[in-house]
């Protein structure tokens, strides 16, 4: 009777044990397809409104394709990813909403606010929902203010950045295959953050190759992406 005692007890905890495990279990989040994914080290992409990012896609079709192309992937010299995975880790949704909203002056990305705030957030929905990696927007957004040397980082930025952005930032107006980085279009919507980790890392599968690290197109010190950054703060007044 005691060995029963003990046999019993013992599939009780055994038990616990796994229904507890299954409840702690990190919750999976449903990419573009429906279907679920969760990164290695347990954390998962935003979980995104698939209603509503099935109506932003066919919203996506009818205004933003012909520049960003299918799935808006982007194409050099045209129009930048919007789905690519380290863009949609550090972009907060509101720099999203209001770029659709008001567009960039100075670029050929006009404004959208004739959609409407609803419409313009179930295109922000869509784009969203090929996200792959955990979000990093909260971190990104916190890093510190850049308070470099404009003067430094313009010779940084003539050596190293105008190749692909343009003179001062002017993006693809000069021939370039870069995005307009020095317009206010894009600087008023940005944190430091954003802009330091986009020079850092990069963005895989574009043309925005990473610039720190020894095996970095260029391997550019803190102070240096510093500078940069400092400069382009200074360009919308010029």
């Amino acid at each position: 009777m005691k060995r029963s005692h003990l046999v019993i007890s013992g599939l009780v905890m055994v038990t616990t044990l796994i229904l507890s495990t299954g409840c702690n279990k990190e919750p999976e989040a449903p990419n573009k397809s429906g279907k679920t994914t969760t990164q290695k080290n347990g954390q998962s992409p935003p979980v995104v409104d698939q209603e509503m990012a099935f109506k932003g896609e066919e919203l996506y079709n009818q205004n933003c394709v012909f520049c960003h192309q299918a799935d808006a992937i982007g194409k050099p010299g045209i129009a930048p990813s919007l789905t690519n995975k380290e863009f949609l880790a550090i972009a907060p949704v509101n720099f999203l909403v209001e770029t659709i909203r008001e567009g960039r002056a100075g670029t050929g990305m006009p404004p959208f606010s004739h959609l409407g705030n609803e419409k313009i957030e179930q295109i922000v929905a869509f784009l969203r929902s090929h996200a792959t990696l955990p979000s990093r927007i909260k971190e990104v957004d916190a890093q510190p203010e850049a308070h470099g040397d404009p003067r430094l980082g313009k010779q940084w930025f003539d050596q190293v950045c105008s190749t692909c952005h343009g003179p001062e930032g002017n993006g693809y107006a000069a021939g370039g295959t870069g995005t307009a980085i020095g317009k206010a279009g894009f600087l008023n919507k940005v944190s430091d953050g954003f802009i330091r980790t986009t020079i850092k890392e990069g963005r895989s599968n574009t043309r925005m190759l990473p610039f720190a690290g020894p095996n970095a197109l260029a391997d550019l010190s803190n102070r240096e992406i510093d500078d940069i950054i400092s400069y382009l703060r200074t360009v919308p007044s010029k």
